[in-house]
């Protein structure tokens, strides 16, 4: 079988779904039936939905905490694996290659994110202008993180802002709802999720933000240090500059 194939054991229904909700996931055994609860309570509210999680590596009972929800009543949950840790924006792209949804939609599954919020901003999505596919955030006003995170990110978020000015309070909300092959013309690198207003928007999506719960971490710890995210976001927005400066579009192509 080739390397980035689906096995038999996560295959998804027959039915093209509407939206793919895509979740990656490190050493997150404990947080999963809560996580997965919520999202089967508001799968009667969307459209079409498949569910995929991408294990990044966890070394715990992830990928069992994660067989167990499906078997209980979530048939349309998918698990797909890194053989390794490569990151959250590996695992993403790893999801937006799986995925199967024109929309698609991004959550953490750590229990801090409320899935209910993507009935609104699927809502939003669906009523944007034909032939215009939207970015909507997930932006959250009511931070439910220590208080040297909730500064780390405030810090971020603004320098991100005046740099790129990308229009977005919270450029690494987890929630997100955008086109999957919009998604997948950008560039891959480590970080490209904190940076989705930008890149996005340079590729003629719009910007919709919609005020959504954060709640305390259900279990665990993050997986990454205020200082690591400081360090390597530096970095990458510099990185960001550059692609936009680089990256010329039309504005419009017809065929003559």
């Amino acid at each position: 079988m080739a390397a980035g194939t689906p096995t038999s054991a996560g295959a998804a229904p027959a039915a093209t779904p509407v939206l793919s909700v895509v979740i990656a996931v490190v050493n997150e055994a404990e947080n999963i039936a809560s996580v997965c609860d919520e999202l089967a309570a508001c799968l009667p509210e969307l459209p079409d939905t498949e569910i995929l999680f991408v294990d990044d590596g966890s070394t715990d009972g992830t990928i069992a905490a994660l067989r167990a929800a499906r078997a209980k009543g979530l048939p349309n949950l998918r698990i797909v694996a890194h053989d390794r840790r490569l990151g959250k924006s590996a695992a993403l792209r790893t999801g937006a290659e799986h995925a199967r949804g024109r929309w698609m939609a991004t959550m953490d599954g750590d229990g801090q994110d409320d899935p209910k919020a993507f009935v609104a901003m699927v809502a939003r999505a669906e009523a944007s202008p034909e032939g215009v596919a939207p970015l909507v955030v997930g932006v959250r006003r009511k931070r439910r993180d220590r208080l040297s995170r909730r500064i780390a990110t405030r810090f971020a978020n603004g320098l991100r802002r005046r740099l790129l000015r990308d229009g977005c309070p919270d450029t690494g909300a987890p929630m997100k709802l955008f086109s999957r092959a919009d998604f997948l013309r950008i560039p891959q690198f480590e970080g490209v999720h904190r940076f989705l207003p930008a890149l996005l928007g340079h590729y003629g999506a719009s910007l919709i933000c919609i005020e959504v719960r954060h709640r305390p971490r259900l279990h665990g710890t993050s997986k990454y240090t205020n200082l690591n995210r400081a360090l390597v976001g530096i970095r990458d927005l510099l990185g960001v500059m550059w692609l936009q400066n680089r990256t010329h579009l039309p504005r419009s192509v017809s065929e003559r």
